[in-house]
């Protein structure tokens, strides 16, 4: 039988792992981790990502099993992305959020207008819905004038 302690401490090491383009944030505060399951012989962690074309899914699934293997006891650690369930924003952590403020990026919401992650004010407009990457546009805040990044709502 399986202990929940051994799932409790994978969990922790995963909870570090860092988002290799927004190291502000980890994998867990974007809610990647989808499942941790723990076997008599496996840790078997399921991720989700952002979006399928996402070029660091490698670097996450490498650092994930890294992390994953100092704290497995000796088991073999694999780890999967789930294509069948859809990654959205909804599953940001407030501590997330937060974080992606502080990097300089807008957390995504549901109100058109977006505060802007450098003065806080709403004046702000989309860009270009292209951003560095698929889950991201560009956004401009006519108080301070500078552009910063969002990641785009759910849905879009």
């Amino acid at each position: 039988m399986v202990t929940t302690t051994l799932e409790a401490r994978v969990r922790e090491a995963l909870a570090v792992v860092r988002d290799p383009e927004i190291p502000a944030v980890t994998i867990a505060q974007l809610g990647l981790i989808e499942r941790v399951r723990v076997t008599d012989d496996a840790i078997e962690i399921t991720l989700l990502p952002t979006f399928l074309g996402c070029p660091a899914l490698d670097e996450i699934r490498a650092d994930a099993e890294r992390a994953v293997a100092g704290v497995s006891g000796g088991k073999a650690v694999r780890v999967r992305y789930a294509l069948d369930v859809p990654w959205t924003t909804d599953r940001i952590t407030d501590e997330g959020r937060e974080a992606l403020r502080g990097f300089g990026i807008a957390p995504p919401v549901l109100q058109i207008a977006v505060a802007c992650p450098n003065c806080g004010s709403r004046d702000t407009a989309l860009e270009s819905a292209f951003g560095p990457t698929p889950c991201r546009s560009i956004r401009y805040c006519n108080t301070c004038r500078n552009p910063f990044e969002g990641f785009k709502p759910k849905g879009d």
